[in-house]
């Protein structure tokens, strides 16, 4: 039986890194995220990269491969946009259970067989549920401050559905991340407590924030002990952050992150920041020397990377993650 939390005491685990930055390197047309079965859709479909898990399998599937070989023991789940909610985009709300089942198979199928070939070390996959297109938190429209596009029921069932069939597809534990807008992840926290109540089970619930700029607060304005008070009600696997920041801007909220938890630490931040082209230009050595310091600080139990990273990022942080013993949990 696979069991991440045995796993994550004995070693830094290895988030693996961008799926989307992946994707880009096949340089897929309309068509291509069409295939045969959509050929016809009223739509635009051309960066539904969630798509892509019906219509181009086999190049998920080779993106999660990549991941594992360059030592990533956690794989993402190509869900990122899986809910109702992102869905409505492109008119395609009745594929979300099939999207998310169908996403979680092919990484599932993918980490057992590396899984069987080196049973001393398990790999893990972890249901990728974004933040959505909308927040709960705050108006879109600037003359009505009391609006709000998306309610917390709203969100609640949505994020239901995707749970489910995440859970139905087979992952280890649900990544609730790039969270910008914490009372949407609250809403996804509720709708996953639900599953677990109705159906009787408990699966590992990683969470991980969006800090969005230098001052160190959530887009809903949220400081890192704000932010970790809000979700800190119901027992989680990891807490973290993820995306808008590189791993050098990142290091000073993950130190007070882990000065205020109990719970693991996780961190992917992206290739650095983006240059005028909305391009990730760190290279990988000057990574895993950035990721090197979290190490030392002993700031960290799961470590990948986001925008910008690919497999060559996560081998050099892999490399690295090997020579370091995981964070202490300690009560505070």
């Amino acid at each position: 039986m696979r069991d991440i939390k045995q796993d994550i005491q004995k070693r830094i685990l290895v988030l693996d890194g961008a799926m989307g930055t992946m994707l880009q390197r096949y340089k897929f047309s309309e068509e291509d995220f069409r295939g045969e079965r959509f050929k016809d859709y009223p739509t635009s479909l051309k960066g539904n990269n969630d798509l892509l898990s019906l219509t181009q399998p086999e190049a998920i599937a080779e993106v999660h491969r990549k991941y594992f070989e360059a030592g990533a023991d956690i794989v993402e789940t190509n869900t990122f946009s899986g809910t109702t909610i992102a869905m409505g985009d492109y008119n395609m709300e009745d594929l979300v259970y099939e999207l998310n089942f169908e996403s979680a198979k092919i990484a599932r199928k993918v980490a057992d067989d590396f899984t069987k070939a080196n049973p001393e070390k398990p790999r893990f996959v972890a249901g990728s549920i974004g933040p959505t297109n909308r927040t709960a938190s705050l108006s879109p429209d600037v003359n009505r401050p009391e609006f709000r596009a998306v309610t917390f029921d709203d969100l609640r069932i949505a994020y239901k559905q995707q749970v489910e069939a995440l859970i139905d597809g087979g992952v280890d534990v649900l990544l609730v991340e790039t969270i910008f807008d914490t009372l949407n992840a609250k809403a996804c926290l509720f709708a996953i407590d639900e599953v677990k109540e109705a159906r009787n089970i408990d699966i590992p619930i990683m969470v991980s924030g969006t800090i969005t700029d230098a001052s160190g607060r959530t887009l809903s304005g949220q400081t890192v002990e704000a932010f970790l008070t809000s979700i800190s009600h119901i027992p989680l696997l990891s807490v973290g952050f993820n995306c808008a920041l590189g791993a050098e801007q990142l290091q000073p909220y993950l130190q007070r992150l882990s000065n205020a938890t109990q719970f693991y630490t996780s961190a992917h931040p992206n290739a650095g920041l983006p240059n005028a082209f909305g391009e990730y230009d760190q290279s990988p050595k000057e990574m895993q020397v950035l990721i090197e310091n979290y190490l030392k600080d002993g700031l960290i139990n799961i470590i990948g990377g986001c925008c910008g990273t690919n497999p060559e990022h996560i081998k050099a942080i892999a490399d690295v993650a090997k020579n370091y013993k995981p964070r202490m949990v300690v009560s505070v």
